[in-house]
């Protein structure tokens, strides 16, 4: 076994269980590589991942049930010992700077070789990070215009005012004008200007556009008691 003999444990997450059916019996027949679980959804390879404690992931990065990136970020901070492997259709730059940056070590494509994943596999679980020497110039340059990106946002997130961020986060949770006012004792026309002023500051045009740009750039769930909120517009859950 490679590692001084230690056996990686791994954990398989893709929508097609042919698919994992074939990878579990690839990597079964190393010695050195054992599957201890597999998943379909995003949602059941972080069930799966808490029970089984992995010490890599590969997941698809076209999984159903919370995308791939979501994904990365909850085995991430809730199995920190488990490492990330994502399986790509194509070579997607974007799927890749967006897996970096929510945690992953490696990216291949389905179109690699075997022994590639299987020896990526075992890179990961040794802790380093594994990426197409071929799409390291793109990474570089979107991971900088990202970061670009994010710091206009976060100056922007900067001009509200506490209030105003306390609006965005209902906004964010699908609440209307009634609903913010109920939530912060205050009319529904005086949620109507918070809106308004937020959207100027944001340089967005809409509460859908002011919404996604919380979601990308949040989060502001802590600024709201929630028990003063009716259920339907509290944060959703994470199973």
């Amino acid at each position: 076994m490679s590692d001084g003999g230690r056996l990686v444990r791994i954990l398989i997450a893709d929508e097609q269980s042919l698919f994992r059916e074939a990878m579990r019996a690839i990597i079964d027949a190393e010695p050195d590589l054992h599957v201890v679980a597999e998943a379909g959804t995003g949602f059941q390879a972080v069930e799966a991942a808490v029970r089984t404690e992995p010490d890599v992931a590969i997941l698809h990065a076209g999984l159903q049930g919370g995308d791939s990136i979501r994904t990365i970020g909850l085995l991430r901070s809730r199995v920190p010992g488990c490492g990330v492997l994502i399986l790509a259709g194509e070579e997607q730059h974007g799927t890749l700077a967006a897996s970096v940056e929510a945690g992953a070590s490696g990216f291949l494509t389905k179109g690699s070789p075997l022994a590639d994943v299987l020896e990526a596999a075992r890179a990961v679980a040794r802790g380093e990070t594994v990426i197409p020497p071929r799409m390291l110039g793109g990474l570089l340059s979107r991971l900088i215009t990202r970061k670009r990106d994010r710091d206009v946002a976060q100056e922007r997130l900067a001009r509200l005012t506490h209030r105003e961020r306390e609006v965005l986060s209902l906004l964010a949770r699908g609440a209307d004008n009634e609903t913010i006012g109920a939530a912060l004792v205050i009319s529904p026309q005086t949620a109507r200007t918070h809106i308004q002023n937020i959207l100027n500051k944001l340089g967005v045009h809409s509460r859908l556009e002011a919404t996604a740009f919380a979601f990308r750039n949040g989060p502001f769930e802590d600024l709201v008691d929630e028990e003063g909120i009716p259920e339907a517009y509290a944060a959703p859950g994470i199973p």
